[in-house]
């Protein structure tokens, strides 16, 4: 469509013009020429309500072939994708440089390649040369994999388009990728969106398992343009902290299956070992009981984790301002939950620097870690260690009162399971899944070997910590 003309109106004469100027050439009027806004028209070819192809309905239950998931060789990759690989799924990958993202599609990929399906790696980042290094690190360099360095998504799809579709295509990464149908240097916003789209096509038309890497700022969001979450079906974070070995693969998102899944790994020479049981991967250790330390059942997707939660509490002899840090929870949640503990329960924080840690670099977000921190503070503020072998968890609300949370009946089997004999939660603990319930487990029924402690408010939990023995 043409650049539209600018047109300059005299609002005494009503002269045109094409270009601004003091006087009017019409009726000699001075500053009485205004700027008109132009109209927009549209041509034919900008009207999309004809000339298209007309599209077929389905109805919602059409029969059709149903999908299989693929599995990936790895237990813990498969449980973080609700199940496995779906055919003509889109996943997008993200981490921190140096967290194990590279290795981990590289084992997979091989797993893929072993079991005798077509497993295709391309990477933008690394030579050949340099992956193949990292395959005898890995102990599979064996695997049939096939290996490609480019970063043209033209000359990818073209080799893609001359050979069999592959059951699992790998992109690490997508911001090295480039289109060259699109302006701009490759990470930009456009080739980016650009890329992923084309690369998602192909998926999606030819059943293909895609998984593209994706880098992320330094507040851990994924780079690039917001829009390529939601072109994907499957968004997983891959966590941790470099200095330490063990690893969180986070489901954030999945059409195919639950969100909040966790697949839970372990960084060693051989590359990432799946941890099957990561309870007593974070509660090592803890052969005596400390002031300080509680235990919380956490709920990631649906597994249940058990955490350590530490306090420490210093007393300050001056008037210097306390400080509060804390690694592996909110701040925020923090500061309301002293408030709470000052105003209900007549504690005073106000002199004491308070420090908070989440053991083995786990992160939580689970408002039922609530009553677990306030017993470790509980605990870290009058030195005395909480009972031997329990477990606690609810949410506590700024009234001090202590609320129900959910899942709870798999937080107490989980509990149960690994040797814990005490519960401290909410009054309504119960042994079963909300609106589920299974075997052995009615409404209302405790676990065996698990001694439930029913809290409604928070000075119970005082009472229970001071008063114990």
């Amino acid at each position: 469509m043409a650049k539209p003309k600018r047109r300059y109106v005299c609002t005494a004469c009503g002269g045109v013009t094409t270009r601004w100027q003091g006087q009017c050439v019409d009726c000699g009027e001075w500053n009485t020429l205004e700027e008109e806004a132009p109209q927009t028209v549209f041509s034919m070819k900008h009207d999309l309500s004809a000339g298209g192809r007309a599209i077929r309905f389905e109805p919602l239950d059409a029969p059709g072939e149903a999908l299989q998931r693929r599995s990936t060789g790895i237990a813990e990759f498969d449980r973080a994708l609700g199940g496995g690989l779906v055919p003509g799924s889109a996943i997008l990958m993200g981490g921190d440089p140096g967290i194990g993202k590279s290795t981990l599609l590289l084992q997979a990929s091989a797993a893929v390649a072993n079991a005798g399906a077509l497993s295709v790696y391309i990477s933008g980042e690394e030579a050949t040369g340099q992956i193949r290094l990292r395959a005898d690190r890995l102990g599979v360099a064996a695997a049939p994999i096939r290996l490609a360095a480019a970063t043209s998504v033209r000359d990818i799809l073209t080799t893609l388009g001359a050979m069999e579709p592959p059951a699992l295509l790998v992109i690490d990464s997508i911001q090295c990728m480039h289109s060259d149908t699109i302006e701009g240097a490759p990470g930009t916003v456009s080739q980016v969106r650009g890329c992923a789209f084309e690369l998602i096509r192909y998926a999606k038309e030819n059943g293909v398992a895609l998984v593209l890497v994706g880098h992320v700022t330094k507040d851990g969001n994924i780079a690039g343009p917001r829009v390529l979450e939601h072109m994907v079906d499957v968004v997983m974070s891959f966590e941790g902290e470099r200095s330490h070995q063990y690893r969180i693969l986070r489901n954030l998102k999945n059409r195919f299956g639950p969100v909040d899944e966790i697949g839970v790994f372990a960084m060693g020479q051989a590359g990432l070992a799946e941890v099957g049981n990561p309870s007593v991967l974070f509660l090592s250790g803890r052969d005596n009981p400390l002031a300080g330390s509680a235990v919380f059942p956490a709920i990631e997707g649906t597994r249940p984790v058990l955490v350590e939660i530490q306090a420490l509490i210093v007393r300050l002899q001056s008037g210097a301002t306390p400080r509060r840090a804390v690694v592996g929870w909110d701040n925020g949640r923090l500061a309301m939950l002293l408030a709470v503990l000052e105003a209900r329960c007549g504690l005073n924080f106000s002199t004491c620097e308070v420090y908070l840690n989440v053991s083995g670099g786990y992160r939580l977000a689970d408002p039922a870690a609530d009553l677990a921190v306030a017993a470790a503070l509980v605990s870290a503020l009058s030195d005395r260690a909480l009972p031997s072998g329990s477990v606690w968890f609810g949410e506590v609300s700024l009234a001090g009162e202590i609320r129900p949370v959910a899942h709870g009946g798999l937080r107490l089997r989980e509990s149960a399971k690994l040797g814990f004999d005490a519960a401290f939660g909410p009054g309504d603990m119960q042994a079963e899944d909300e609106g589920k319930g299974k075997k052995g487990a009615a409404k209302g029924e405790t676990v065996p070997g698990l001694r439930h402690n029913r809290l409604t408010m928070l000075p119970n939990l005082i009472d229970r910590i001071i008063g114990s023995e």
